[in-house]
């Protein structure tokens, strides 16, 4: 007879041993997806390609790229937001592809996974 509380076979139920399985598979999954997405480079352009800026999958700033043209001295503030705005959209990119990655390892069942 078991006792209270406890399992008959004194083991983790079969389903509960299946969820951990897949949990721990999950995990396997998505840590070598945001291995795979780290070494990836995103990059994104503004003023018409005159900056270019590139990240990585970590979102560090890997290149800055920037056509003579743009370098005016007397109007250094378009060329700051230009730089700006290419690396806004670099880390954009870097987000998004995260989020794709999240979505496929979580197969749409909802956010919030804490892994």
């Amino acid at each position: 007879m078991a006792k209270h509380g406890g399992f008959p076979s004194g083991g983790i139920p079969g389903n509960m041993s299946n969820l951990m399985k897949q949990a721990q598979r999950m995990q396997r999954q998505m840590e070598e997806g945001q291995k795979e997405l780290e070494t990836k480079e995103f990059t994104a352009a503004a003023g018409g390609g005159a900056v270019e800026v590139t990240v990585s999958g970590k979102k560090e700033i890997l290149n800055v790229t920037l056509s003579r043209e743009v370098v005016d001295p007397e109007d250094i503030e378009m060329l700051q937001d230009l730089i700006v705005a290419a690396s806004n959209e670099a880390l954009r990119k870097a987000d998004e592809a995260g989020s794709q990655l999240m979505g496929k390892m979580t197969g749409g069942l909802g956010g919030g996974l804490p892994f």
